[in-house]
């Protein structure tokens, strides 16, 4: 049976996951067929994994003359339908006159997707984000008559638009994965109770063996380690703050940031005005094994993040036994604990991020303990394998492919339907 799979763009050296989760419902005997929305970006650096992910992944917006004739086919053929999945798009939006236009553009899409999808014998259309793209998969999927579901990651999915349309989505889905219990949770708070039971905690996954170990190195400078977009919402500005407090107390250390974004400029500049230019490397959008080789190189991985869903480039730390530094907020806690697995700080301040940075700098034997305990931890809940079997549980009571051997189910494995409700 064939699964589809969408998201806004596919593959993109931040999404990963998404392609190791494909590759692995494949290596289960899953057909799964890649779409999505937009091109990637102009001059994006891939890995080979995700340049054959491109060459097999169909493009919506490919050519927009062309996704606009096949939606014209598609009307002319079903023009009943078609104007039902028009008012469903016209329907699935917030007040307001440019929601009204953009309903129109992803029925649009929404029809070229359908073509595409009834072409590869789709059965299942499954979507990342609950962003504008899962509306278009949404309205494919209910324009054929195909089972539909959609993954739900972090903050930004509660917010504004996406979150005020989240409800919606949830209603006309077959099952939503979730991928933490916090995510789990905001979900719950947005939909009527007896849609709960939907909500399926599926944790991202990391393949341990493709990442190298850490080099271990017991002397000369440390070397710090942001992975992260530079935007608003991944605090990189406290990042270089809290550096330049570490500087001040005399601590031996350089900090590397990988990743691009609308915040390099003023991030160079802020650099400069903390004297902290000549220990800060700005290495720019790397690809996933250039970003595995700075994992090996590193000796602390930090977040300044003031949003997050749960971080992947946590897990790729940890499995490279790269201790790890990060805000108590979002899933973040579920994988990492105080003391245990790795070092925790509030959101925002400074002060304690500089704090918790400085300890491991300071001891690396307690950044080597809390790596060892957090790549144990990994394993028990993040590897690709572990990581997806809720979700092949899900797609395999649907017949989209075959169930795990009957036995197999680890001690202490939870099901959708195991699901604890308070006061139940």
């Amino acid at each position: 049976m064939t699964i589809a799979y969408l998201t806004s763009e596919y593959p993109a050296p931040s999404h990963t996951f998404i392609r190791r989760e494909v590759a692995a419902l494949r290596a289960r005997g899953a057909e799964v067929h890649t779409f999505s929305v937009r091109m990637p970006r102009a001059g994006t650096r891939f890995s080979s994994a995700d340049q054959e992910e491109r060459a097999r992944t169909f493009y919506i917006l490919r050519d927009k003359r062309e996704t606009v004739l096949d939606a014209l086919r598609e009307i002319a053929r079903r023009p009943i339908r078609s104007t039902k999945t028009l008012t469903r798009a016209l329907r699935h939006r917030v007040p307001g006159m440019r929601s009204l236009a953009y309903g129109v553009i992803y029925f649009t899409e929404a029809l070229c997707l359908a073509r595409q999808l009834e072409a590869k014998g789709a059965r299942h259309l499954h979507n990342h984000f609950a962003n504008p793209s899962a509306i278009v998969g949404l309205l494919a999927a209910k324009h054929l008559g195909l089972g539909y579901s959609f993954t739900v990651h972090g903050v930004s999915e509660f917010d504004g638009d996406a979150g005020a349309l989240l409800p919606a989505k949830v209603k006309e889905a077959d099952f939503v994965v979730c991928i933490s219990s916090y995510t789990r949770a905001q979900t719950m708070r947005l939909i009527p109770p007896d849609e709960w039971q939907k909500l399926v905690l599926s944790r991202c996954g990391v393949d341990i063996e493709a990442i190298p170990m850490r080099e271990l190195k017991s002397e000369g400078r440390k070397r710090l380690l942001s992975i992260a977009r530079l935007c608003p919402v991944k605090g990189v500005h406290g990042g270089l703050e809290a550096f330049a407090l570490m500087r001040e107390r005399g601590v031996d250390a350089e900090l590397h940031l990988v990743g691009d974004g609308p915040h390099r400029n003023s991030l160079i500049a802020r650099c400069r005005a903390l004297g902290i230019h000549d220990r800060v490397i700005f290495h720019g959008q790397l690809s996933e094994a250039e970003v595995f080789e700075q994992l090996a190189q590193a000796d602390v991985l930090f977040l300044a993040s003031l949003m997050e869903g749960l971080p992947v480039v946590i897990m790729e730390a940890l499995a490279a036994g790269v201790p790890v530094v990060a805000p108590t907020i979002a899933g973040i806690p579920e994988l990492i604990i105080e003391g245990e697995t790795g070092l925790l700080y509030p959101a925002s301040d400074v002060e304690a991020l500089a704090g918790q940075l400085e300890r491991l700098v300071r001891d690396p034997g307690l950044g080597a303990r809390l790596a060892a305990r957090g790549r144990r931890k990994l394993l028990e809940l993040h590897t690709i394998e572990t990581a997806i079997e809720p979700l092949v549980e899900e797609l395999a009571a649907r017949g989209l492919m075959a169930p795990r051997p009957l036995g197999e189910r680890r001690a202490g494995e939870r099901r959708r339907g195991d699901l604890d409700l308070i006061g139940a």
